[in-house]
């Protein structure tokens, strides 16, 4: 007589299909996924065997160590966003397979899991849209919605706090590639990020007073080369969702800030970049002015979400390989994530957008996204955009923010397929200007995030 296993090897696909097909987001498989990470620090015990190593997944084709190539990329083509499958089919892409992490605190900074974890179910939407507490005021820090209901959810979460710390500078490295995959520009930059609400280190908490109706700060700076030196451009964002950001730009030709139209979010920032302010985080944009969400699918993904830190090199600069120079892609350690989330959006208050929806992939566990694709007016896909992360420590090697490791993203590939152009980003420990990675540092508005600190830091 045979057995009948009730979880067999198909059993998660199963599972995730039918709920996309109900419309229904409960994340877990085995069991409820939030529930189980608040219980344990980690999410075995929600998931078979199979989503809990590409071994298994593969059935023995593909393991730990295992460089992903045009050879036998096949294997993995349903756990890989389609341009990153295009990248290793036709560009030489090469992604090395590390093992699964598991560890909730390896995959998000500890006091912003601390705070979501204190703060769960203790968030709402309001009559306008936005993210409320349940006494009606804003968000209060942490992840509004662990464990989401809902596709506007899983986006509202990733908008509220981009880089999930109340403060950051991170010092940018960036190369442009041509599409022959030839270097065409090199920069330096700062891009700063500060939280006037749902602040969960820096004091006064959970909110800076007067600055309630602020969601957050941000502002680029590039540094070098010589000819750029000086522009700026900074962000500043209600906390009412459905208004749009101010954005004002220094450029150092003019000697002057100048105040840019919300539709500059869809141009690059600077010649040879195809990275657009839109695409921050994939969600540079208020949630709210974008609409139509919807959850397209569910499942495994290989993704580069921890182990990426480069701390054995005196700067945290990343190798790279492909194209004519070996210079087109990082070098990128990815791992099997047990499920994804992949969401769907329009530009509904931009008309003039040159993109008609994203879909991007995020991390049921912590909602952090990995992957974005973009598609142009006539629905076919345009440009992408995606990361790594990873907590700052390795071996004896480490980044501590207060008590514990720093956790952020460590590098960047941002692809347009129609013109073969790559833009490649990279945090560094310092870049020319003497400016050094800092986190969850109060005096980093009045030194980058006000219209008097660019003209200052553009003279």
């Amino acid at each position: 007589m045979f057995h009948i296993k009730r979880f067999d090897y198909d059993y998660s696909r199963r599972h995730f299909l039918k709920q996309v097909s109900r419309g229904v987001l409960a994340t877990g498989v085995l069991a409820p996924l939030w529930k189980t990470l608040a219980a344990t620090g980690e999410h075995t015990a929600a998931y078979p065997d199979e989503l809990l190593s590409l071994d298994a997944y593969t059935r023995g084709g593909l393991g730990d160590g295992a460089i992903i190539s045009a050879d036998n990329v096949e294997l993995v083509k349903d756990l890989l966003d389609p341009v990153q499958y295009l990248q290793i089919k036709q560009l030489n892409r090469q992604l090395r397979v590390v093992p699964q992490t598991r560890d909730l605190y390896q995959l998000n900074p500890a006091d912003y899991i601390e705070a979501t974890l204190r703060n769960r179910g203790r968030a709402q939407f309001d009559a306008t849209g936005n993210v409320v507490t349940d006494e009606g005021k804003p968000w209060i820090g942490g992840n509004p919605f662990p464990d989401p209901k809902s596709a506007l959810e899983v986006f509202a979460a990733a908008t509220l706090s981009w880089g999930r710390h109340d403060a950051s500078l991170y010092p940018v490295k960036e190369t442009d590639l041509n599409p022959e995959g030839k270097i065409a520009y090199n920069y330096e930059s700062v891009w700063v990020e500060y939280h006037p609400v749902g602040r969960i280190t820096l004091d006064p908490k959970p909110y800076w007073p007067g600055h309630e109706d602020e969601l957050r700060y941000q502002t680029i700076l590039f540094v070098t080369p010589k000819d750029v030196r000086g522009t700026s451009f900074l962000n500043i964002w209600p906390y009412d969702q459905n208004k749009f950001p101010e954005l004002h730009g220094y450029l150092p030709a003019f000697k002057r800030v100048r105040r840019f139209p919300t539709n500059q979010r869809f141009e690059p920032l600077i010649t040879g970049n195809t990275l657009y302010l839109s695409d921050a985080w994939a969600a540079g944009d208020p949630f709210l002015t974008w609409g139509n969400y919807k959850i397209v699918h569910r499942g495994p993904y290989l993704g580069a979400v921890a182990g990426t830190w480069t701390g054995a090199h005196e700067n945290w600069e990343h190798g790279t390989h492909g194209g004519q120079d070996g210079a087109t892609f990082w070098d990128t350690d990815v791992q099997l994530v047990p499920e994804a989330i992949v969401v769907e959006a329009e530009p509904v208050k931009y008309p003039r957008a040159p993109v008609s929806k994203k879909r991007v992939w995020f991390d049921a566990r912590t909602l952090t996204p990995m992957s974005m694709v973009s598609f142009d007016r006539r629905g076919e896909i345009f440009k992408s955009f995606d990361g790594a992360f990873s907590i700052y420590q390795n071996g004896d090697r480490s980044v501590s923010e207060g008590e514990h490791p720093y956790w952020s993203w460590t590098r960047v590939h941002a692809f347009n397929v129609q013109t073969n152009r790559m833009t490649r980003l990279e945090q560094v420990r310092k870049v020319s200007g003497g400016y050094e990675m800092a986190v969850n540092d109060d005096s980093l508005y009045d030194r980058f995030l006000t219209v008097s600190a660019l003209r200052r830091l553009g003279d």
